[in-house]
């Protein structure tokens, strides 16, 4: 990525995560963690989240040991102590050694990447991280329910479906354990309510998820 793009997407994230943002974005990702994410993770797994960002997701998992990677320099202003964080582009990330990692977890990330090309050699380097027992975790916005407003975002480039999502995912190597092609509404800064109790009410009620879900959720292990 060259300088300009690179001040770009900066401030593009500014304005898109505000601190008022930032701060309601943390309780969302703590019930979002503790109440659907842990379950595929066990509490002494080893857990990478790939394009970190904010550290959202992982600040608040519960496990074994933390890695945050991303290219921008997010994560070493908002990870954790405890979160070892990495900066790096995602399909070569050399601090990493193979099989070393539980839990790979990416949320709307793909989207972002330059081309095709880009995330397949991205999933390559996922692959050769994740432990034979290994899992990866995808939430994505899904663009068969989210076409009208997916565009709206200048940094958007590739769009995926759960169909194209599954199949990427084989190609490369991985077997799909669960898919949800419908989760979670597309925009944490949507007009929907973002209270504790009706977080936690949505994830207990799937069929709002039906409803509202514009993005999709997908595990996968390594074949």
């Amino acid at each position: 990525m060259d300088d300009e793009t690179h001040i770009m997407f900066e401030n593009i994230f500014a304005d898109l995560f505000t601190p008022e943002e930032i701060e309601k974005r943390k309780n969302l990702w703590k019930i979002l963690c503790r109440d659907f994410f842990e379950k595929f993770i066990k509490k002494d797994d080893v857990v990478l989240d790939l394009g970190a960002g904010y550290c959202e997701f992982i600040n608040n998992v519960r496990c074994g040991k933390k890695y945050a990677v991303d290219q921008h320099t997010h994560p070493q202003k908002y990870a954790n102590s405890d979160v070892k964080v990495i900066i790096s582009n995602s399909s070569s990330i050399t601090e990493i050694e193979d099989e070393s990692i539980d839990v790979v977890f990416v949320s709307n990330f793909w989207e972002h990447m330059r081309d095709r090309d880009e995330l397949k050699a991205t999933l390559r380097e996922v692959r050769r991280m994740m432990k034979k027992d290994g899992r990866l975790i995808v939430l994505q916005p899904n663009i068969r329910y989210c076409y009208k407003l997916y565009w709206d975002f200048f940094d958007h480039v590739i769009p995926l479906s759960h169909k194209s999502m599954e199949e990427i995912l084989k190609f490369m190597g991985f077997t799909i354990e669960y898919l949800k092609p419908k989760f979670l509404p597309y925009s944490t800064k949507s007009r929907y309510p973002k209270h504790p109790f009706f977080v936690k009410t949505y994830l207990k009620l799937p069929f709002l998820h039906y409803i509202f879900g514009k993005q999709m959720v997908v595990v996968a292990g390594k074949r």
